[in-house]
């Protein structure tokens, strides 16, 4: 089966500077399993934050991020090294529909249906061709979604875990950077694993030596806490599963969630677009394929009680930082995320990494994210001078990482990476043609046409 065919890596252990190892290459099996644990680390922190924010079990999202990671390498034949994680997009979707009465299964119903909906985009553009994302998505755009994705993400840092432990924070951060430009090699290249190891360490001697910290805890309520809280990992069962529920369907629902499509749409291409520019390997006729694939994998894990799924921002920071798009990391990952679905100890060990040491590292991974859209701006030359690439990137990118929020009812309203990311494409594609009928109108005055006034000879009177 194609994707599965990997080549070693020169000798699979030393990678010089600045090396790239390809999507269909792999370093040895040790150090394959090694990277697969750096990247489900990397997004454990939003991917039990995202069903946990939306009255779902965390411990099903990790399973069916593992599940949905399989399936999209598969449909995407192991061309575009992607994690699946849990979508933070349907967030104010399910406090609306808790809101007006709705449960679980009346929200993953509804995540079901816009699955449905973006696998079926995903078909039309795959039969359409890559020249429909080129002229809905030109590179001012798809730069303009991927640095708000990235950049959007910068509240949950400032204002979720950096405050749970600002020193360490701080240490992490420093410790990763370090890492990064200093460390050769493999090791330069789990940096960000690194990084996570020694935050935790860091956490746990400052507990035995210092005690409790007077800080936020993941809720965000100040209290005396310890930095790592192992009651969780005490009381939970070796192996177990989740709590699976069936969907239910809701008109009402549906519709509150239906507008998010755009944004995934969006996301799903900016994502793309972005692995695409690391790995140099032109992804447009595999485009919609992606999109089919993660609304299929949505629909499977939202099918049985699961969040809806997602190409995940952080794991392509992990990329950016390590250089290394091998899939077989990918296939590691997804491994690693079904059998910690299944442990629920192991789930709750993860879960307990400090908010203080993720702060630290999301730092660094979500500024790499969102300097991703810089890059594509730069490589494909977007021109700021004009003002039809300026204008629609500065308000989108402003109302996407400022959470602004523009209501349409008591029921409906759109704010964040969806409405930043609905005022980049709405915005360039209407200025744009407004300038071409501006454009033409100057090009018929210069060439004698009318002037707009009654240019008939009047006879004298």
């Amino acid at each position: 089966m194609a994707g599965f065919g990997w080549k070693l890596h020169g000798d699979g252990k030393n990678l010089a500077p600045g090396e790239v190892v390809k999507p269909d290459e792999r370093l040895s099996w040790g150090r394959t399993a090694g990277l697969g644990a750096q990247h489900v680390v990397s997004m454990i922190g939003a991917c039990f934050i995202a069903p946990v924010l939306m009255g779902l079990d965390p411990n099903l999202a990790l399973m069916a991020s593992g599940v949905a990671t399989m399936l999209f390498l598969v449909m995407t034949r192991g061309r575009i090294p992607s994690y699946l994680g849990s979508s933070l997009s349907f967030v104010g979707v399910a406090a609306v529909i808790t809101s007006q009465g709705g449960d679980a299964g009346t929200l993953t119903g509804a995540l079901l249906v816009v699955g449905a909906a973006l696998a079926l985009c995903g078909v039309v553009i795959q039969i359409l061709g890559g020249k429909v994302i080129h002229a809905v998505l030109p590179p001012a755009v798809t730069g303009a979604v991927v640095m708000l994705i990235g950049f959007n993400l910068a509240p949950v840092t400032a204002g979720t875990y950096w405050p749970q432990d600002q020193w360490v924070a701080l240490a992490t951060m420093a410790f990763t950077g370090l890492a990064l430009v200093v460390l050769r090699g493999f090791w330069a290249r789990v940096s960000i694993f690194l990084g996570l190891v020694f935050g935790y360490v860091l956490s746990w001697v400052l507990d035995l030596t210092l005690g409790k910290i007077h800080s936020e805890d993941g809720s965000g309520k100040v209290t005396d806490h310890w930095r790592i809280d192992f009651g969780g990992v005490a009381n939970a069962d070796w192996i177990g599963l989740p709590n699976f529920h069936a969907p239910t369907f809701s008109t009402s629902a549906i519709l509150v969630a239906l507008p998010v499509l755009v944004a995934l749409i969006a996301e799903n291409a900016g994502h793309v677009k972005a692995v695409g520019e690391m790995t140099g390997d032109d992804l447009d006729d595999r485009m919609g394929t992606a999109i089919v694939a993660d609304g299929t994998a949505t629909m499977l894990s939202t099918a049985v009680g699961g969040p809806a799924t997602t190409t995940y921002a952080e794991n392509i920071g992990v990329m950016a930082a390590t250089r290394i798009y091998s899939t077989a990391a990918y296939w590691a990952a997804a491994c690693f995320a079904l059998l910690f679905g299944l442990c629920p100890k192991i789930g709750a060990l993860v879960a307990a990494i400090p908010g203080g040491v993720l702060g630290g590292i999301t730092v660094i991974l979500y500024g790499m994210i969102g300097l991703l859209g810089a890059q594509i701006w730069i490589r494909n030359k977007v021109d700021f001078t004009q003002p039809l690439n300026l204008v629609p990137a500065a308000a989108g990118i402003i109302i996407g990482i400022g959470g602004v929020t523009l209501k349409f009812t008591s029921n409906f309203e759109l704010s964040g990476i969806a409405l930043g990311t609905l005022i980049v494409l709405t915005g360039y594609h209407a200025l744009r043609w407004l300038s071409s009928a501006a454009d033409a109108r100057t090009s018929s005055l210069l060439d004698g046409g009318t002037t707009g006034y009654d240019e008939t000879p009047r006879k004298s009177t």
